[in-house]
């Protein structure tokens, strides 16, 4: 009779769930970390790791001053509508004065930074480890690679007066349903969530209207701070207003100097 533990792969690392590790970990540290449990030490040793990580990016990103983050897919490229519409939002949000922080990938965060570069704003990128699809882009003043991502996911929010939600996959939605939960949850201020692409948005919209809103899963008032736009300027103007009913402005100016110390550092 096979053993149990080493059936289940509880604790066996030739078991089922330890040939799942071998086989599919290839150094990432965060599947890792959610795929089985480890000795009392290793998991000690492992949340001294993520600690940190966790200081690595505060003290990195502190004097990043007001900064907007937008969201978006690395799956469309230069030459997709998606990515010059990015790149718009990048340029106009750079104007008002906002640091602007992506995934820091390619896609539709490499457009976001270069539209912020060219709008001489500050451009952050906070990357992630993953086998395919992601690594920095050209556009960054700065580049913080992490290797888990619910310390990415932190380091994107903390820092953020308004999230930018562009066409993208499941990263995407999971950033934007999280950020929308913090903000319901009272975790985080009241900050705008600003879908652009009606065509793309809308059908996730409705379904949150016709299904979570009717059935009593959220309110209404709990999503008066998300916002469905089909164009950057209309985005723009969202957060020209939010900063004008905040106060922002004084605040924007007085970080110029402290964003330009930063990108010499």
């Amino acid at each position: 009779m096979p053993d149990d533990n080493k059936q289940l792969g509880h604790e066996n690392e030739e078991g089922f769930h330890g040939l799942r590790v071998k086989r599919l970990v290839n150094g990432h540290a965060e599947k890792v970390f959610l795929s089985r449990r480890g000795s009392r030490f290793q998991e000690a040793i492992r949340v001294l790791k993520i600690a940190k990580e966790f200081i690595y990016g505060f003290q990195t990103l502190h004097f990043v001053g007001p900064a907007v983050t937008v969201f978006g897919s690395a799956r469309f490229r230069e030459g997709h509508p998606y990515y010059a519409l990015t790149r718009s939002v990048g340029y106009l949000v750079a104007k008002l004065g906002f640091t602007v922080i992506t995934g820091g990938g390619p896609g539709l965060m490499e457009a976001a930074n270069r539209g912020a570069q060219e709008g001489g704003g500050m451009s952050i990128g906070c990357n992630i480890q993953l086998p395919r699809e992601q690594f920095p882009n050209t556009y960054l003043d700065r580049s913080l690679t992490f290797r888990y991502f619910f310390v990415r996911k932190v380091m994107l929010v903390k820092y953020s007066y308004a999230f930018f939600i562009l066409p993208g996959g499941l990263g995407t939605i999971d950033e934007m349903t999280e950020a929308m939960t913090l903000i319901q949850t009272g975790r985080v201020y009241d900050f705008p969530v600003i879908l652009v692409g009606v065509d793309y948005w809308k059908g996730f919209m409705e379904w949150v209207q016709t299904t979570l809103v009717r059935t009593g899963a959220v309110s209404s008032d709990e999503l008066q701070n998300v916002h469905l736009v089909d164009s950057a300027d209309e985005a723009a103007a969202i957060l020209q207003r939010f900063t004008n009913q905040m106060g922002f402005q004084d605040r924007l100016k007085s970080d110029q100097k402290l964003k330009r110390d930063f990108t010499k550092t």
